[in-house]
């Protein structure tokens, strides 16, 4: 029996389990998630230091005259008191000396001969970085769960951290049924079809961070599908299209029940992608998605990635949403829920202008798609949606006529 949406998404988040883990450099961790939470071993900046190539100063000194007593550079080891009388040249990141109120930059002086000369308007501490008000030692930098980007490097190397525990990256496996595909690279009939589905999911779950493979098109019999799926039980995830409905020649399902294959949902109350089933066998799950290229992207959208983001360990594994306008009224249909591709161009929501179940065309066109409730006939312009991202950036095409565009503006 169908399940709804939000009972299929329950089902995949309660049964994926954590996959193994391993240490890697932090070079070699971009874009995995962390099997291990990080603690700072040191106070960052680990020292008082200074921000800016100055002096640095006592507030007796303000419209003063002073000699320079030393100066220190950055990594400079020198154990200096400030005295009084005199002020000390200091570069950025050298350690402030003892005694020091302030520094002050060097375009904010004057020299008067071998002396120093400085404003009265002078804040006590500016521009001395103090130890630990970046980071504090014996702080969480990142817990376990955390994807891991560039700027989290950073984190890792301000610490002295070369290696980290992560995540394996799920292995996800392909085939398509269907004597009538042909892969890009073969020749194809006037009566065949270009096999889109597989390059399709292969390459998203490649973005998605995932190590991927393509066992090859099965025959539409159960010999040939039965060889597929052995190929692939190495496999964290198997994906299929095709041959999960009624058809007379839909051997999928039947093929998969000979590994003592647990179902675990067995279609969704969704259009299009009806005939989605997910299940396993022993430690490999399997998603078999519908035929149709439309259908089997926009369901692997909803449901494939909530299961890889799950198989991945990522915390940030559920579905988020963005609230924007409709740009146009749209009609359709009342009783089940509704996948909608779309662009989203970060003021509306604009449907694309043709899609059916069998296109290719329209994700490429879409940045994501909206999922439109079950008892709506109509979206409004102007009514409040929630769109889902697949590729979405706020980058255009066009340059903006002046930088005040992209300006915050207070009052």
């Amino acid at each position: 029996m169908a399940v709804s949406v939000e009972k299929a998404l329950d089902l995949i988040y309660a049964n994926i389990t954590q996959k193994t883990s391993l240490l890697l450099p932090i070079e070699e961790t971009l874009g995995l998630v962390l099997a291990q939470s990080v603690v700072a071993r040191y106070n960052l900046p680990p020292f008082d230091n200074s921000a800016m190539d100055g002096f640095a100063i006592t507030m007796n000194h303000l419209s003063q005259s002073v000699e320079i007593q030393d100066t220190i550079f950055a990594g400079d080891n020198k154990d200096i008191t400030l005295d009084k009388s005199f002020c000390v040249k200091i570069m950025t990141g050298a350690p402030i000396p003892k005694g020091c109120a302030a520094v002050v930059p060097a375009e904010d002086t004057t020299m008067d001969g071998e002396k120093v000369k400085f404003d009265a308007n002078i804040r006590e501490t500016q521009h001395i970085r103090r130890s630990g008000e970046d980071i504090k030692a014996n702080e969480v930098l990142l817990h376990s769960g955390q994807r891991l980007f560039a700027h989290h490097i950073s984190l890792l190397a301000s610490q002295g951290i070369s290696q980290v525990r992560v995540y394996k990256k799920p292995r996800v496996a392909l085939f398509a049924s269907g004597h009538e595909l042909k892969m890009h690279f073969e020749q194809v009939e006037a009566y065949q079809l270009y096999n889109t589905n597989t390059p399709t999911i292969l390459s998203r779950a490649q973005e998605l961070g995932c190590e991927t493979q393509f066992i090859g098109t099965a025959d539409d019999n159960l010999e040939s599908i039965h060889e597929h799926i052995s190929s692939a039980l190495d496999s964290d995830l198997i994906i299929t299209s095709g041959g999960v409905s009624v058809g007379e020649a839909d051997f999928t399902k039947e093929a998969f029940g000979q590994f003592e294959y647990e179902n675990i949902f067995d279609g969704i109350v969704i259009k299009p992608g009806k005939p989605t089933v997910f299940g396993r066998i022993g430690n490999t799950y399997v998603l078999n998605l519908p035929g149709n290229p439309l259908a089997a992207a926009l369901i692997f959208e909803l449901f494939g990635k909530s299961i890889l983001l799950a198989l991945s360990g990522d915390e940030e594994k559920y579905l988020g949403a963005i609230e924007t306008k409709m740009a146009h009224d749209y009609s359709t249909k009342p009783g089940r829920q509704f996948l909608i591709p779309g662009y989203f161009d970060g003021k509306s929501f604009t449907i694309c202008d043709k899609f059916a179940p069998g296109m290719v065309s329209p994700l490429a066109k879409a940045n994501g798609y909206i999922l439109k409730d079950a008892d709506s006939k109509t979206l409004k312009k102007e009514s409040l949606v929630k769109f889902i991202p697949i590729r979405f950036s706020m980058n255009k095409s066009e340059k903006d006529n002046s930088l005040q565009d992209l300006l915050s503006v207070g009052q």
